[in-house]
């Protein structure tokens, strides 16, 4: 079965969360050797923390938290399964059972920690990267609350062992990213038609990772960086190679392109607001989802986010009619029918039409035509 488009952060949360801004320290050395530079990792304290959380209660038989499929989820049960009634994975179940938020407290905040032996050190560079989640902030990390209890669990387990054993198919995943995703293609065109700069992105994958995933937006300074928390490439027999790329590239690049459609959205705020005051027109208010979108400006950039993925598609995919209607067909249908966006087609046309009369204009300079189609609705 196909992932959705973004597929919904459990059934309560919405589909792209962000934890912004998060405690980090980019060095003088960290920005040179990062600007302008992509990088895709399964970090190895993310991973453990991914495996704990995949034993809890809350984890078994949750397809949404957990990828429950394949050899790897199957290692995963026979070496660490015997572990599930250690007190630290009760301690996290504890935590999930109160709010799915803390699968991203807990999983976001591993990478600042990394292993030495069988110590986790604090890493210089990320300090408390997801902080804030959706109006809920924290101040301590919980994987230094829980640190020692983290430590004997992966020692008893043989958790490195079994990362150490496991090299090569962690390597699989990335190169299937690097070769099906595009990612540096992707920012390239984001950045080109965008007056928007980031300066670095990261994907921090586990084959793990199903259908929950998070973008952590970090800015110190003059430097930008964006973390994007996804699963592994997806596949189906059925699909061509030009619409597997296209596939893998939705999830990815409408994760991407929030980034850029948020600031040209924010400096609209008060027409959006006049433009999308009828929210029952913009959205079915039936949806639970939408709720998560609870103004204007919200709603308006989650129209953005699909409708210049439609855009990239069209200069990407112009020579490829049969995969640019099915990425259309497939996007409007899902918007409107599964999450609610009732008029993403209308939408998209509006955008496609000003795309193509004004094809040299940064996307950004079209919003006060778009606006103004969306006053008229």
């Amino acid at each position: 079965m196909k992932r959705t488009i973004l597929a919904a952060l459990l059934a309560v949360i919405p589909a792209c969360l962000f934890a912004q801004d998060g405690d980090v320290n980019f060095s003088a050395a960290f920005k040179k050797e990062n600007d302008k530079k992509s990088r895709i990792e399964i970090n190895e304290v993310k991973e453990l923390i991914h495996i704990m959380i995949a034993i809890t209660p809350t984890g078994l038989g949750n397809e949404d938290m957990v990828q429950l499929k394949g050899p790897y989820y199957q290692d995963v049960l026979k070496q660490f399964a015997p572990y599930e009634k250690e007190p630290v994975i009760a301690t996290f179940d504890s935590l999930l059972q109160k709010s799915p938020l803390h699968y991203i407290f807990l999983t976001g905040n591993a990478i600042a920690y990394d292993f030495e032996k069988d110590q986790l050190l604090p890493n210089n560079v990320f300090l408390l990267p997801a902080d804030e989640v959706a109006g809920t902030k924290i101040t301590v990390n919980p994987i230094t609350t829980y640190k020692t209890s983290i430590e004997d669990f992966a020692k008893k387990s043989g958790f490195r062992e079994f990362y150490a054993a496991h090299a090569a198919y962690y390597q699989g995943i990335v190169s299937d990213y690097e070769k099906n995703a595009n990612l540096d293609k992707q920012w390239k065109w984001l950045e080109a038609n965008f007056n928007t700069h980031i300066n670095s992105y990261q994907i921090l994958c586990s084959p793990l990772i199903n259908g929950l995933n998070y973008t952590l937006s970090f800015k110190k300074g003059d430097f930008e960086m964006i973390q994007m928390v996804l699963p592994p490439i997806d596949h189906n027999d059925a699909w061509s190679a030009k619409y597997t790329e296209a596939f893998n590239t939705r999830g990815m690049f409408t994760e991407i392109d929030h980034n850029y459609v948020r600031k040209p959205g924010d400096q609209s705020e008060k027409k959006i607001n006049e433009a999308l005051k009828n929210r029952s027109k913009w959205v079915d208010t039936t949806m639970e989802g939408t709720a998560y979108y609870p103004t204007p400006v919200k709603v308006f950039n989650e129209y953005m986010t699909f409708g210049v993925f439609i855009l990239y598609c069209e200069e990407v995919y112009k020579n490829d009619p049969a995969t640019l209607k099915e990425i259309y067909t497939d996007v409007n249908e899902v918007m409107s029918k599964q999450r609610g966006f009732v008029k993403m087609k209308e939408f998209t046309d509006c955008l496609i039409k000003l795309r193509k009369a004004q094809p040299r204009k940064k996307i950004d300079e079209l919003y006060p035509a778009l606006l103004n189609w969306c006053m008229k609705q």
